[in-house]
């Protein structure tokens, strides 16, 4: 232990503790809301958070330069072998078959969530073993990096998860687009999907287009609770006894996937604004470290692809839960009450903060014989 904290003390100063103070209002505000509604599901949120901070800091310390060449493939074709397993051994939930059980311990485990980490290690490898050219990749190493992000796209959408897998497309989709692709291809992409978008909409399912129909015509009964429940907050919000929406169970999921309308009613405009900003700064954040570290492509596609990730689920939470986006299963990122989700952004977050941190090789031992073995990442 002595030993380990010698070789990794000086380490700590080069991890990027901003990103980390900027988590921390989120938490509060979410933790606060979350025990109003619950205090049970409060005291599993703490649990949550205790694994959380575990993982981060494991994450945080794996020396992923080093085993990444062989780490990366392996858990990436691992977690798309779980997605396929999904089909046949997958436990259903309301209709959806997106779990598989652990024998004898009765756990779940979500693999749709696994593989956002996989892609995103798996893009960074990628790209950082082959970088673009000056006017971007062409139209073959974008076919090659498309497969990486198509393949557990097809899988998810069919277990049916839609929204998750959306969120995986946009986000690959979005690393490439930071790393840089020529702009022809994503032109010709632009009028591919214009003129097949007719033809997709048919490939939808039943209740998918209903929650399109929901969302063009008369707002469901979620959003409609929802819509309510931010009305009555104002500008200022309610205090908890006049916040009838979610005392009173009219507002449905008011802890998971609608904790933003309990916030509208609670903290009114103000508080969804404070929120919304806070999302913001984290985001620019992100896109600031990843164009800082323009030339290390690990940490650049990592700290782009988290940011898309919050962008994303942010964007449709709440567009969604003010009715300007179909109802789907997407939480607010690290705020809404859950495990899996929080684990694995705590996951993301614990890497890029071992990429900035042991941004030299070298940093990885106090050997300083050991130099780098494959390229300079400056």
């Amino acid at each position: 232990m002595g030993s380990w904290v010698e070789t990794n003390k000086g380490v700590f100063k080069h991890f990027s503790y901003l990103l980390m103070l900027q988590l921390i209002p989120l938490f509060v505000i979410s933790s606060y809301l979350i025990k109003e509604i619950n205090v049970h599901l409060f005291n599993k949120q703490m649990v949550y958070y205790f694994i959380a901070a575990i993982v981060f800091i494991i994450s945080a310390f794996i020396p992923w330069r080093r085993i990444i060449w062989w780490f990366v493939p392996i858990f990436y074709l691992l977690n798309l072998g779980l997605l396929v397993a999904v089909e046949f051994i997958g436990k259903s939930i309301l209709g959806a078959q997106r779990w598989i059980e652990i024998p004898g311990i009765g756990l779940t485990i979500q693999p749709s969530e696994f593989i956002k980490v996989s892609v995103i290690m798996m893009l960074g490898y990628l790209i950082s073993r082959r970088p673009p050219e000056s006017t971007g990749y062409g139209l073959f190493q974008f076919i090659k990096l498309s497969i990486v992000i198509v393949i557990p796209f097809v899988l998810i959408a069919k277990e049916p998860d839609l929204g998750t897998a959306l969120v995986l497309l946009i986000t690959g989709y979005g690393i490439l687009f930071i790393i840089g692709i020529n702009w022809k291809i994503w032109a010709s992409i632009v009028i591919i999907l214009g003129l097949t978008a007719p033809l997709l909409y048919g490939q939808l399912k039943p209740y998918q287009k209903k929650r399109i129909s929901d969302f063009v015509g008369k707002p469901s009964y979620h959003v409609n609770q929802a819509l309510i429940a931010i009305g009555s907050g104002g500008l200022e919000g309610q205090s908890k006894e006049n916040a009838t929406q979610t005392q009173l169970k009219f507002l449905p999921v008011s802890s998971t996937d609608f904790i933003f309308a309990y916030l509208g009613e609670r903290f009114g405009f103000k508080g969804m604004m404070v929120v919304i900003g806070l999302y913001i700064l984290l985001i620019f954040n992100l896109l600031y470290i990843s164009a800082r570290y323009a030339t290390d492509y690990l940490i650049k596609a990592f700290a782009s692809g988290l940011a898309f990730l919050l962008f994303v689920y942010m964007g449709v939470n709440i567009y969604m839960v003010i009715g300007m986006a179909p109802v789907v299963g997407l939480p607010l990122p690290m705020f809404s009450h859950g495990g899996t989700s929080f684990i694995i952004f705590a996951v993301i977050f614990g890497i890029l903060q071992n990429l900035i941190a042991f941004k030299d090789y070298n940093r990885y031992t106090s050997d300083s014989k050991i130099t780098m073995q494959t390229k300079d990442f400056h």
